[in-house]
């Protein structure tokens, strides 16, 4: 995101969606100050999709308020109407889309004093895709020359003190990862692992990434004060049931 958005990125993966029907590819917990009352929601859909489709990010909306009586919920629309939302999650520029997102999010007056987010498949990284997302692992210069997004994002063309801050600033950072997607290459990215540099077979764990290990968005460090939530979900991409979303995710948002 752009150094004065508050909402933390989360590495896309390699051609890429990050996370659920979602894949609760970023469930990202921020600070709220002091103010009564459920923390605040901010629902990030994924390519394809729309904030308020009834059979995802509508459905969504709908059982946390039930499950969590008083609580705000704000379901991101890029666009003036729905066509426009799902046509932008294709075809519109990462970072314009994240300048959208932060203006909406700062001039909203409910949200002031924190909230949770949780972004779903690409929607948990901007959490586009294709060539804005691509990491060449086979060719690696290529890639931080011109890339559009992912490369800024994680700090490989120079540190942006802000982004580091940003996400540090996060109490919990909550990675779910579908354990037999055949969509994100490699699933291991949902966890911010990669493929080894240099070829495109295997990979290897956020700790053992120059991304942890030089702490350029401040991983290690919140991964060392327990920050950092890794969790499974069986099933291909975006698949989960009602009752594993009770169960792991809404702990979360429960919790103020």
């Amino acid at each position: 995101m752009t150094p004065g958005c508050k909402m933390a990125r989360a590495r896309r993966p390699p051609v890429l969606l990050l996370m659920l029907l979602m894949l609760l590819g970023g469930s990202c917990r921020l600070s709220r100050g002091t103010s009564a009352g459920p923390v605040p929601l901010v629902i990030w859909h994924g390519m394809g999709d729309s904030c308020c489709n009834p059979e995802s990010m509508g459905y969504i909306k709908k059982i946390v308020e039930e499950k969590i009586p008083g609580i705000y919920v704000l379901s991101l629309r890029i666009g003036s109407n729905l066509i426009e939302d799902m046509e932008n999650s294709f075809f519109m520029n990462v970072n314009d889309q994240v300048e959208l997102v932060c203006d909406k999010l700062a001039k909203d007056p409910k949200l002031r004093d924190g909230y949770n987010a949780m972004g779903f498949s690409q929607g948990g990284q901007f959490l586009l895709v294709q060539a804005q997302y691509w990491h060449d692992p086979l060719n690696e210069e290529e890639y931080r020359k011109n890339s559009l997004f992912l490369a800024d994002v994680n700090q490989e063309r120079g540190i942006n003190g802000t982004y580091k801050k940003n996400l540090m600033s996060l109490k919990k950072f909550v990675m779910v990862k579908f354990l037999n997607d055949t969509m994100v290459d490699p699933p291991d990215s949902e966890w911010f692992g990669y493929y080894r540099s240099g070829q495109a077979k295997e990979t290897i764990p956020l700790k053992e990434t120059s991304l942890y290990t030089e702490d350029r968005l401040g991983l290690k460090e919140m991964d060392q004060a327990g920050k950092l939530v890794y969790l499974g979900a069986v099933g291909d991409h975006l698949h989960f049931s009602k009752e594993w979303f009770f169960k792991n995710i809404l702990p979360f948002l429960q919790s103020s």
